[in-house]
């Protein structure tokens, strides 16, 4: 049983034995494992690499990468409105858009991301919780969060520290509440002890109802594929949870080509008694210092006066090894919902117009589902910080701002090319030079009619 999974159940008992009947709990113990496999794919540390005879490619690092940075290239977003969204914005842009990219890419990897408000002496910080961190256990109809568990924990000499942070929407309201268990082994949280009563938790309040609240004060973001490994879970999936085998056939082609290339390495076979022994260092010396080309052997062939001497020059197969090893990339690219060439070398990539398109296109979909679903995420946490600081004076009560997004659309555009087109239909009459200035200036029509350079004039 992983750390994880440990804990989630440690949790579920504790839960249970506090409750009436029985806590139905969404996260089960299959999509807990996929999170910690996920995990590990993500930090390298898959369970089929050994680093002997399997290497990782780092295939889920850059997978993960790679779509956060499609989903948040040149992202604009801000906070709009009354005299709440000026402080909001200020925090929101330091706090979260900042680093977001970063974030967004832990999210792609483990599944989902929660970003927590909190309100310290120095104003609203957030908190960015990975998803095995963090424990949700129940959604409503609309698929939205209504139940979270965050745990924290640390050791002291003999002694392990857990805090259980229970987040519970009911209704209109956010109930929130802070236990803490001392345990002296990883079986279970052990005795419960007031949460203040700890050095580290001193400031924490055991119970919190927040009234007027019609959501949980984070904003959680979750990749937005159906979960194709439990089909009843809510909870969201890695962006490469449909790739599992495929990068694990991946990492060992990878791995085949590192040995091809170790494997053939030049080498001289050489007679032991070609080589001079020295004495002091109790070994033979090598010509010219070369002991990683020579190898001796400990038998001579053919006339004494002309001992064992062989080259091992093989000839390498690296063309049909890197054949096989880029076919299965772009396996993993199609289940990842990358474009060809993505991972693979974009040279072995069919060009023709209507492949890049549908290749685009599947990569294009992906990343604007994601972008939506992190816009959801981003407005919920506004909320919450809206809500916390106007709870704390730090901003008039009231929900009187908006958040706008833009989105980046050069996934699928190639900006240069339509600008192309655009020019082509310009001189032929089909566009307006107004109408192109307000498309590639970023100006309304009137404002381009009137920023239209004025005719030459010609002698007659």
């Amino acid at each position: 049983m992983t750390k994880f999974t440990k804990m989630l159940d440690l949790i579920i008992n504790v839960l249970n034995k506090d409750a009436d009947t029985q806590v139905d709990v969404c996260m089960t113990s299959q999509m807990a494992n996929l999170i910690e496999l996920w995990t590990r794919m993500y930090e390298n540390r898959s369970p089929w690499v050994n680093n002997k005879d399997v290497s990782s490619a780092n295939l889920a690092p850059a997978i993960a990468s790679e779509i956060a940075r499609l989903v948040t290239l040149e992202l604009k977003s801000e906070v709009t409105g009354g005299p709440a969204a000026d402080y909001l914005n200020e925090q929101y842009q330091r706090k979260v858009i900042k680093d977001l990219r970063r974030y967004v890419e832990y999210g792609c990897a483990k599944g989902g991301l929660i970003m927590k408000p909190y309100i310290t002496k120095q104003g609203i910080e957030v908190q960015f919780v990975q998803a095995d961190c963090f424990f949700p256990l129940g959604f409503d109809s609309s698929g939205r969060l209504t139940q979270c568990v965050f745990t924290e924990q640390f050791r002291k000499g003999q002694k392990i520290y857990t805090r259980l942070e229970v987040h519970t929407l009911q209704g209109n309201r956010v109930h929130i509440t802070n236990r803490a268990f001392v345990a002296t082994n990883d079986y279970s949280l052990g005795s419960e002890v007031a949460v203040n009563s700890i050095d580290r938790w001193s400031e924490l309040v055991p119970e919190l109802l927040l009234e007027g609240a019609d959501r949980l004060l984070f904003g959680y973001f979750k990749v937005p594929l159906a979960n194709a490994d439990d089909s009843d879970s809510p909870l969201g999936v890695s962006v490469y949870s449909r790739a599992i085998g495929l990068i694990k056939e991946a990492d060992r082609r990878y791995s085949n080509i590192c040995w091809e290339y170790e494997g053939t390495q030049l080498a001289v076979h050489i007679a032991t008694s070609l080589l001079k022994y020295n004495q002091d260092q109790d070994k033979y010396e090598y010509p010219g210092g070369q002991e990683r080309l020579y190898r001796n052997v400990d038998y001579n062939t053919g006339a004494t006066d002309k001992p064992f001497i062989d080259t091992f020059s093989p000839e390498i197969r690296d063309t049909a090894l890197f054949n096989g090893f880029n076919n299965q990339l772009k396996l993993v690219e199609f289940n990842c919902n990358l474009a060809y060439g993505t991972l693979s070398d974009p040279q072995s990539v069919d060009k023709t117009a209507t492949e890049i398109k549908t290749s685009r296109q599947r990569s294009y979909v992906m990343v604007s589902d994601t972008q939506m679903a992190l816009q959801d995420a981003l407005e919920d946490l506004v909320y919450a910080m809206s809500f916390w600081a106007a709870l704390y004076g730090l901003i008039p009560a009231g929900n009187d701002y908006e958040v706008s997004s833009d989105w980046d659309d050069s996934v699928i555009v190639d900006a240069e090319l339509e600008r192309q087109t655009d020019r082509a239909d310009v001189a032929m009459g089909a566009m307006s030079l107004a109408e192109y200035r307000a498309k590639w200036y970023g100006e309304t029509l009137e404002e381009a009619a009137k920023n239209l350079p004025e005719p030459a004039l010609t002698e007659e």
